[in-house]
């Protein structure tokens, strides 16, 4: 037989389409043409493939040599097609013989000697693979992400020998079948604690964790804000074993490492202020993850907010909303998951600074400089909250330390508790319906909250917001209804809107 299939599996987001691999090998001058639109990396698996294939002690066939790539309108790109093309070369030229090749697929990259090589995506194509009752060939790179999932076998070879003995029946692969991994219960190094002061701002970052509300903070250089930032994943709950899946399949074809000690915590990034819109976002000429989608079920932290180009801080108000990505290109359209708390940081003035309400500049130059943020771009923040200088003394005293990150988080894990069993989800993510029947308001405290939106110039969006916010007030107390307090409470944290009133006037 002169024709040999094998399976494999392609990178089109975080999905993992099936690839068929078609080899057929004729009489002629020869040659060796790869079809089925190949970017230039997978057709230069023929010169891999070739050289590899002769190192393992292989005849690379001095004939006519046609590779399909299938689904031929789906573009192809990596070399994680190595390894199935000389497979299936060898197949197609009877060097091997084998008859259960249609029960597996093959992902990997050849180096010139025959090794194998780590590639990226695998864990997506390792499930997909489950899905089909198939069992993966990987690279022995990619040991650690094979590890990380549960109930689903793959074997792992070091080089194309290991795996022609595995399908002749002469040595066979080690399978490798991993159980659920234990959440970590490592103390970690940053805690709440570390923070001295800053009590109202602690208040704020814990509803913000309680309800997977955005949060804003604003004040002088040096007052903590990005401490603050940086300490909310030791008060969030850990991940699920599924929202880590999800995680991982998109450090797996962003080509990041895995380590077992971080796979229930939540993913922190924190991008420079030169980040272009594609480097958030994502793009490219194919697609590839952005910031937004590393941070999915995380946190992405913004420092220095009226440092960032005004376009790509806009470009991330739609998956603020919908918590995804959709990006388009002439041949192809993936969508990424984005579902991530924003926590934005800023100065209060180009100087930094403002003494008794008097800014380091006059009120034209803070209106410029707090312009670089466009109003929908701020309406997305649930809070926003001044981090002041700390007072005289603060630094001395040992009663300002606050409580730990660990008492924290247990009392946001019982709000988070809560509001599942009520609505199945967090208030961050309630629709207009839920919340007319979640976060119902007695006709005093609807009046009242409509007269403080109405002073204080607020949009409909912030509306609801602040009964969001109100919403997991009430939870973090246990309390059922949505009191006059609660409502008070989280008018307070708007403190960019009275901000940019002052500096209007």
């Amino acid at each position: 037989m002169n024709l040999a299939v094998i399976y494999s599996r392609a990178i089109l987001g975080v999905n993992a389409p099936l690839i068929t691999i078609e080899v057929h090998i004729s009489e002629g001058l020869p040659g060796f043409l790869i079809v089925g639109l190949p970017e230039t990396s997978v057709k230069e698996a023929k010169d891999r493939v070739r050289s590899a294939l002769m190192n393992s002690n292989f005849i690379m066939p001095a004939k006519r040599i046609t590779v399909n790539l299938g689904p031929a309108d789906l573009p192809k790109e990596g070399s994680r097609y190595d390894l199935p093309i000389a497979i299936a070369i060898l197949i197609a030229s009877q060097q091997i013989t084998v008859n259960n090749h249609h029960t597996l697929e093959f992902i990997g990259e050849l180096s010139l000697s025959g090794e194998l090589r780590p590639c990226r995506g695998t864990i997506p194509s390792m499930i997909a693979a489950k899905h089909k009752q198939r069992l993966s060939i990987i690279p022995h790179g990619n040991l650690d992400e094979a590890k990380l999932i549960s109930q689903t076998p793959c074997y792992v070879a070091k080089s194309l020998s290991e795996v022609c003995q595995h399908l002749n029946g002469e040595t066979l692969l080690t399978q490798i079948t991993q159980e659920p991994i234990p959440i970590s219960t490592t103390e970690q190094t940053a805690n709440m604690q570390d923070i001295i002061g800053q009590h109202s701002a602690k208040r704020a970052l814990e509803i913000c964790a309680a309800g997977n509300h955005n949060l804003l903070l604003f004040g002088p250089p040096g007052t903590g804000k990005t401490m603050l930032a940086s300490r909310l994943t030791t008060i969030q709950p850990d991940m699920t074993e599924a929202e880590a899946l999800e995680c991982a399949a998109i450090k797996s074809i962003s080509g990041g490492e895995f380590s077992s000690q971080d796979w229930c915590r939540r993913p922190f990034r924190t991008p420079h202020h030169t980040s272009s819109s594609v480097a958030l976002v994502g793009g490219g000429r194919n697609p590839k993850p952005g910031e937004i989608t590393l941070a999915h079920n995380g946190v992405l932290f913004l420092d220095e907010l009226p440092e960032y180009q005004r376009k790509a801080l806009d470009a991330l108000r739609e998956p603020l909303e919908s918590g995804e990505i959709s990006i388009s290109r002439a041949n192809q359209q993936v969508q990424y998951p984005a579902k991530f708390q924003l926590i934005g940081a800023l100065n209060p003035s180009p100087s930094g600074y403002y003494d008794d309400n008097k800014f380091g500049g006059n009120n034209l130059q803070v209106a410029k400089y707090l312009s670089k943020l466009s109003g929908p771009f701020l309406d997305r923040f649930d809070l926003t909250i001044e981090v002041p200088a700390l007072p005289k003394g603060a630094l001395t005293e040992n009663n300002q330390r606050g409580e730990c990150s660990n008492t924290i988080k247990q009392r946001v894990s019982n709000a988070q508790q809560l509001q599942r069993q009520r609505s199945g989800k967090l208030n961050d993510g309630l629709t207009n319906k839920e919340m007319d029947v979640f976060c119902k308001l007695n006709r005093d405290n609807a009046i009242f909250l409509e007269l403080a939106i109405h002073k204080m110039g607020l949009s409909t969006r912030a509306f609801h917001k602040i009964i969001k916010v109100a919403r997991t007030i009430a939870d973090l107390a246990q309390e059922p209804e949505i009191t006059k307090p609660h409502l008070l409470e989280a008018l307070s944290y708007r403190a960019m809107d009275r901000l940019l009133q002052q500096v209007n006037c």
